[in-house]
């Protein structure tokens, strides 16, 4: 028979809806959602840079020229925007599980084409399509854990902001080295590392299925539009700083990730597909330190406490490649120490981004953000692969070396001045202590 409930019309449940029903997996709580998510954003960022500690073996095993990585690169960071622009705020609008889970979805099937399509053809759409996955992905997740571990008032905490920062950098860490670790193991160096990240957003997927929505569909839903790239009315400036500072510091993290491998490889003689993953590991994982370590600094000093690692890192680094020989110790220890002021510029940025935007406009707001980053990393990247045409490494490491350090002291007074809410008053990213909620 069929009945009325609640004035709904529904057909009357048999003996397999009711044992479907038992099995029905109950949603996570807020809490456990909320690290559910975090998971999913670190196991797509990581796989997102995990090719980048292969980079070496695709180079020997398909004799590819160091301008065809760059243009591998390049369609990737084409992918990571191009999905910022078309998708990374509609979250704002449809929710943000609705588009995440399609995010990691996206990514799975990047990490079948890795496995499966070998050549040159395969790797490019593969870092297209991680492209798409990544640019989907970053700007939802990051507005995902501030709805989830937002007060009443549906202001972002400051937990979230570091959760979603070490989530975000740490993965992009961690992908070189472990895939340039799983690459050891022959003759599986260009298959293993993908299985792994496979079965990771296979986790991620399920995980982020179980969450709670932080944010419900807007009833009626938008017309769509992309991304338009505009700061918050209320935070202006304060956001205009916040993305030149994210900028900048990518630039940094691009700089190195774009000439660690050839470096390496070339003047060093160290061609390992783990020592390339672990020195690009080194100096993201150097920010991820920073990151850990000043959660109590409110925003406008982590921005004025970057300048000068940042500074002093580029000058190793560069110094490094003009030793007599050329020094690997100075190289890593440049790159770690630029790390570290890059991670203190990025934290504080995108505590400032959260921290000016609204519920309603913040994967927006994070989108536009990460688009300004993502321009910041493909550029030196970009430039690099072109130049070592025509230069050696070592000169090409000093020409972007120059180029982001003067970039950064022209960014200097913009970063360093003290920053405002609207009315003029104190920064409304200043750290609140009671704001974090440990026992949330």
């Amino acid at each position: 028979m069929n009945h009325l409930d609640d004035g709904v019309w529904r057909p009357a449940a048999g003996n397999a809806q009711l044992r479907a029903s038992a099995l029905r997996l109950p949603r996570l709580s807020r809490r456990a959602g909320f690290w559910a998510v975090a998971f999913s954003f670190f196991a797509v960022t990581a796989f997102s840079t995990a090719p980048s500690g292969l980079y070496g073996l695709y180079e020997h095993r398909e004799r590819l020229s160091s301008i065809t990585i760059t243009i591998v690169y390049a369609v990737y960071v084409l992918g990571v925007v191009v999905s910022l622009v078309l998708a990374g705020h509609v979250s704002d609008w449809y929710g943000r599980r609705a588009v995440l889970i399609p995010g990691v979805i996206i990514a799975i099937v990047a990490a079948l084409l890795f496995i499966t399509w070998k050549s040159l053809a395969g790797l490019i759409v593969a870092r297209i399509v991680t492209g798409v996955a990544l640019g989907a992905t970053v700007a939802t997740a990051t507005a995902y854990l501030s709805d989830l571990d937002a007060g009443s008032d549906a202001v972002a905490t400051h937990r979230a902001g570091i959760v979603a920062t070490i989530a975000n950098i740490g993965g992009l860490a961690s992908g070189p080295l472990i895939a340039g670790l799983l690459a050891r193991y022959e003759p599986n160096a260009l298959t293993l590392p993908y299985v792994i990240f496979l079965a990771a957003l296979l986790v991620a997927a399920f995980a982020v299925a179980r969450a709670p929505d932080g944010r419900p569909p807007l009833q009626p839903r938008p017309t769509y539009r992309p991304q338009r790239l505009k700061a918050p009315e209320r935070a202006r400036g304060q956001f205009i700083a916040a993305t030149i500072g994210a900028s900048l510091a990518f630039a940094v993290f691009g700089l190195f990730a774009g000439l660690a491998g050839t470096f390496l490889a070339g003047p060093l003689h160290h061609p390992s597909a783990a020592l390339a993953g672990f020195a690009i590991f080194l100096t993201f994982g150097a920010g991820v330190v920073v990151q850990t370590t000043t959660i109590s600094w409110p925003a406008h000093r982590l921005l004025a406490a970057g300048i000068a690692p940042i500074i002093l890192g580029l000058c190793v680094l560069v110094y490094s490649a003009w030793t007599s020989p050329p020094s690997l110790t100075l190289f890593l220890i440049g790159g770690a120490v630029a790390g570290a002021g890059g991670g203190a510029i990025f934290r504080g940025s995108l505590s400032v981004v959260l921290s000016t935007s609204t519920a309603d406009d913040r994967a927006g707001a994070v989108a536009t953000f990460f688009i300004a980053g993502y321009a910041g990393l493909s550029l030196p990247v970009l430039g690099a692969g072109i130049a070592l045409q025509h230069l050696s490494p070592r000169v090409t490491l000093l020409i972007f070396g120059v180029a982001v350090g003067l970039g950064i002291l022209a960014a200097t007074p913009v970063l360093v001045r003290p920053l405002e809410n609207a009315r003029g008053g104190p920064s409304p990213h200043s750290p609140h202590p009671a704001r974090g909620r440990p026992g949330h």
